[in-house]
């Protein structure tokens, strides 16, 4: 969405479109910013604009969250790209709608919408389904899940140096105890590859309303008491930060694909209310 856009003022942005296949969808394109606290009207009004030039001129394609709990005013702007030569050609698509819709005003409306911001940030990830948990198996799933999914619980975890290999052992165990129990949720992982310092994994959880958090099964539900001490001294080594964030969907600001939309069309594309 607001990548190409900002692209022109040096900034970068970013979408979600869906998976096609799980060796396709490789990679993450993340976008996020931090919004005046007094610029929020303008803000909305601003992305509401770039989501319907998109929606009306074949453009790109993504899924906004809103932050619940974590940094205020927060909104991440995420896509799949299936290489880095993907993320040019959404970037052309986007500006050829941009172009369409506001001509000569494209400027003037890049500037208004950076004056909104705080901070913004890009980061490139690369998923990593050897990691994940319970994923789906192909694009159908993959479509439904996030269709509907109303709220993202996103774990941001800094590893130390040398210890990669040490905590993916520990993901990796993870993983297959999890898909052994019957009560655990998929658990969706990224590692970053472009944006950040070090080494940096995402670990998210999509749910169909904050309920979807209750009653979850613990780590040492999980693990066993053997498989959790070893988490916990795995943690106590490799682990350098950790920062957990808690978002929502936000559909007025996103465009996703049809497949996604199709999933929950009341939610992502709601009927105008009658006069």
């Amino acid at each position: 969405m607001l990548r190409k856009w900002l692209w022109l003022c040096a900034v970068v942005v970013l979408l979600v479109a869906p998976c096609v296949t799980r060796a396709q969808e490789s990679y993450l394109d993340v976008y996020t910013v931090k919004v005046k606290a007094e610029k929020s009207v303008e803000f909305n009004s601003l992305s509401k604009k770039w989501v319907e030039a998109n929606r009306a001129n074949g453009g790109d394609r993504w899924v906004t969250l809103e932050s619940v709990y974590g940094e205020a005013d927060q909104y991440v702007f995420i896509s799949t790209r299936s290489s880095y030569a993907d993320i040019d050609k959404a970037n052309e698509s986007t500006m050829a709608a941009a172009a369409k819709a506001f001509g000569p005003d494209m400027g003037k409306l890049m500037q208004d919408f950076e004056s909104t911001l705080v901070s913004s940030r890009a980061d490139l990830r690369r998923r990593r389904w050897d990691l994940s948990r319970k994923a789906p198996a192909d694009a159908v799933g993959m479509a439904k899940l996030i269709g509907q999914t109303r709220v993202v619980r996103t774990t941001a975890v800094r590893v130390k140096p040398g210890h990669q290999a040490d905590f993916e052992a520990m993901l990796k165990d993870m993983k297959a105890a999890g898909e052994k129990n019957p009560n655990t949720q998929p658990v969706l992982v990224s590692q970053a590859v472009e944006g950040y310092r070090g080494v940096v994994y995402y670990i998210s959880t999509l749910r169909t309303s904050l309920a979807g958090f209750d009653n979850n099964p613990s780590m040492k539900d999980i693990l066993g008491d053997d498989g959790y001490k070893k988490w916990l001294q795995v943690n106590a080594d490799a682990v350098d930060d950790v920062n957990s964030s808690l978002y929502r969907v936000n559909a007025e600001l996103s465009n996703p694909a049809d497949d996604i939309a199709a999933a929950a069309p009341d939610f992502w594309h709601p009927k105008a209310a009658s006069k």
